[in-house]
């Protein structure tokens, strides 16, 4: 199964990357990811593996992932090493006034399962779906608040000093 979902981030490219990409703040706009930990010497980029855990219903489920590919600060890819076969990509691209269009797609499935497996994948798509666009819209609404308190923050500091 695929599903995707997009937004525009009233926000530059490179403070939505920074978030988009790190493995810290996953968990803040991640709609349904329970868990996402990394596990490796290395937190990002091409080759980063991570622990990651997707609530379906009742059931956490997931694996081990690997990004393959990385392309800073507009895209980066993963796939599963162990879990459920999944493929995800974060793509990101300049809109106009400063903003970012955001995308997130996701294709999934239980390979081996024959029929039981082809009802699972039907009966989780409205669910993946629909934590796909609620992540985008948490993105939107995290980004959006940190320029804002980072504008803030430097108009503190231009009156203080």
């Amino acid at each position: 199964m695929r599903a995707s979902a997009t937004t525009v981030v009233a926000a530059p490219i490179d403070p939505v990357w920074a978030i988009v990409s790190d493995p810290e703040w996953v968990l803040s706009f991640m709609s349904g990811v329970t868990r996402w930990e990394v596990a490796g010497d290395r937190p990002t980029g091409l080759g980063a593996r991570y622990q990651m855990l997707f609530r379906i219903g009742s059931a956490e489920v997931g694996g081990l992932i690997e990004v393959v590919e990385w392309d800073e600060p507009r895209e980066w890819a993963w796939t599963s090493v162990m879990g459920v076969d999944q493929r995800g990509r974060w793509r990101l691209r300049e809109a106009p006034g400063g903003r970012t269009r955001v995308e997130i797609r996701l294709a999934y499935g239980v390979a081996g399962s024959g029929l039981a497996g082809w009802v699972a994948e039907r009966m989780a798509a409205p669910t993946v779906a629909g934590h796909l666009r609620t992540s985008v819209q948490q993105l939107k609404r995290l980004v959006e608040h940190e320029q804002l308190r980072e504008r803030a923050a430097a108009r503190r500091a231009a009156r203080a000093g």
